[in-house]
């Protein structure tokens, strides 16, 4: 591997992306090469790679190039922690598939001696590739279950009605063009981590299944009587993003 600094070819050449690609970032200020040669051409250092770092693992968590150069921007912003958020969900991911994998291989097995597959076996294989297609491991629901059975009826119920009343107010000041990072946005952000927080029990690995689903698939929302839509689930994101710093 040539030492820094690297040419545009040579970026692009070595983490994957296209000339195109890099072109982009650089016109729309995502990422804009620490210098530049006599005649213009693109030169990057491992600076500019550490922030390539970020954009990519940021763009794999849901958050739009939009939201990236915003985050970027922030003096306060930890590519540190922003790179421990995805770890967090590496994670969970490789203990499922992992999961998967194993219980996978012996129905092969199996099915490759011609054996007949225990019932059980296919219903755990099938339960497991469930799970994955759900966004929460099984210890995810779990959780989530006891916290359900814990809380009982009448509290699952009010805290509906919170999620929609909510929503309702973000809606509302998304209508007005009210910025996303104005105090009375930032209120409702602040109302939205307590509901988080009540409904995860604190725990990081549901919330962030919890928010890879939701950014995936905002209509999902309308099977629990809420009004959410793209649209507004991309206001709501970005008044969350200094999240990502906290």
């Amino acid at each position: 591997m040539r030492p820094f600094p690297w040419k545009v070819g040579d970026m692009a050449r070595h983490t994957g992306l296209t000339v195109r690609t890099l072109h982009h970032y650089d016109h729309i200020g995502l990422l804009q090469p620490g210098a530049k040669t006599e005649s213009g051409h693109r030169l990057y250092g491992k600076a500019d790679l550490t922030r390539l770092i970020c954009i990519k693992s940021l763009r794999s968590q849901g958050f739009s190039l939009e939201e990236i150069r915003e985050l970027l921007l922030r003096p306060e912003f930890s590519a540190a922690k922003a790179i421990e958020r995805h770890l967090d969900r590496l994670s969970q991911e490789i203990e499922l598939k992992t999961r998967l994998k194993h219980r996978l291989e012996r129905v092969a097995n199996a099915l490759r001696r011609q054996e007949e597959v225990p019932v059980d076996q296919l219903v755990n294989t099938i339960e497991v590739m469930t799970m994955f297609e759900k966004y929460y491991t099984k210890e995810q629901l779990a959780e989530l279950d006891r916290r359900a059975k814990k809380l009982g009826p009448e509290a699952l119920e009010q805290a509906q009605r919170d999620w929609q009343d909510l929503f309702a107010s973000f809606r509302d000041e998304m209508a007005k063009g009210t910025p996303a990072q104005s105090d009375r946005v930032q209120n409702l952000t602040r109302r939205y981590r307590e509901l988080i927080e009540a409904f995860t029990g604190g725990n990081k690995g549901i919330e962030a299944s919890l928010g890879h689903m939701y950014r995936e698939n905002p209509n999902v929302a309308a099977q629990y009587g809420f009004n959410m839509d793209s649209e507004l689930m991309t206001y709501i994101s970005k008044a969350m993003t200094d999240e990502v710093n906290s």
